[in-house]
């Protein structure tokens, strides 16, 4: 009824919190996209939500941290696309207990990856989960009584009595991993107080730009790339050369071989330009003798293979000697 004491015929809706918290999300992961270009997603197995918290606190300012439903997550993303094609390479990796961090303007994505990586706690073991690492117990006393000597002849553990407590003689790999842990193992490390494992947030993948990358990339320094590009040039180059192609990666190597075969000719002519006379001269330098009496012997051998120099036929542009190939 309204005021005045006529029926309203409008339906009254009254939304549910749960469709609350879902269009709040929506509204929120939908300007995330919109507004940050990086993002990390993290997996959250086995983290609780206090270190979560404290993770979130400790970027403020820096990342935004958005969890929620992977059916969710993959409908607003494939909604986004009509006007973010990119946003589709994100798509594989909405899988598992995951989330976003999405990187604020103007911070390193590395910073906050490392920044995320410290947040890890101890943990125990749990029976069926697959081990994050090897897990071994060193030999020693465990301080248990003589009475629990059964549990340990049942796990094929030797032990002796030292000293009234039990003391294991030989270090025992107890889990491996990448298998799961047993229950037998579960219940030896909570006998000896032991929490092997620590976990934390994972920083599993990233999301640049539109281009998105397995987040180990960080972890290389601009010379392990340099390096990568460089030995990738040279691999380019000798197959290049084998199978007769000129391109970029076969150029300098070209007039590299060139100038050789043309310190060769000169040589042997005995004519002389500004790079050949330079080229000389580093090498009449030479390192630096240890003592004064080894200059002269130095200088002998740099003469010597100056006449080495002059003997060797001169080559081609790949290197080839002028010279027939004998018949066999």
């Amino acid at each position: 009824m309204s005021e005045n004491g006529e029926e309203n015929d409008e339906p009254v809706v009254q939304l549910s919190k749960r469709k609350i918290r879902k269009n709040t999300y929506w509204g929120k992961l939908d300007k995330a996209l919109d507004e940050y270009k990086n993002a990390l997603i993290i997996g959250v197995d086995f983290v609780g939500s206090n270190q979560l918290q404290q993770v979130r606190i400790a970027l403020r300012g820096k990342a935004e941290i958005l969890m929620g439903k992977n059916t969710m997550i993959r409908k607003i993303i494939r909604d986004k696309m009509e006007t973010n094609p990119a946003l589709e390479g994100l798509l594989p990796y909405i899988k598992g207990n995951m989330g976003f961090a999405f990187c604020k303007a103007g911070n390193s994505i590395n910073d906050i990856r490392k920044k995320i990586k410290e947040f890890v706690v101890p943990a125990s073991a749990k029976t069926g989960v697959l081990a994050p690492v090897d897990v071994r117990i060193p030999a020693g006393p465990t301080g248990l009584d003589p009475g629990q000597t059964n549990f340990f002849q049942t796990l094929n553990i030797s032990t002796k009595i030292s000293k009234g407590a039990i003391e294991i003689t030989n270090e025992v790999h107890l889990v491996q991993k990448g298998e799961k842990v047993s229950a037998s193992a579960v219940a030896l490390l909570n006998k000896l107080n032991l929490k092997p494992f620590s976990y934390g947030i994972e920083v599993t993948t990233v999301y640049e730009d539109g281009a998105v990358y397995d987040a180990a990339v960080l972890d290389l320094s601009e010379d392990d790339l340099i390096n990568k590009f460089c030995g990738a040039a040279n691999a380019l180059s000798a197959i290049s050369f084998q199978i007769g192609q000129v391109n970029t990666c076969t150029v300098p190597h070209s007039f590299g071989r060139a100038f050789k075969m043309l310190c060769a000719i000169c040589i042997d002519t005995e004519y002389m330009f500004d790079e050949l006379k330079a080229a000389k001269e580093a090498a009449a330098a030479g390192p630096a003798p240890a003592a004064g009496g080894a200059a002269p012997a130095a200088k002998a051998a740099v003469v010597e293979e100056e006449e080495e120099e002059e003997a060797a036929p001169a080559m081609d542009m790949f290197g080839g000697d002028d010279e027939p190939a004998a018949d066999y």
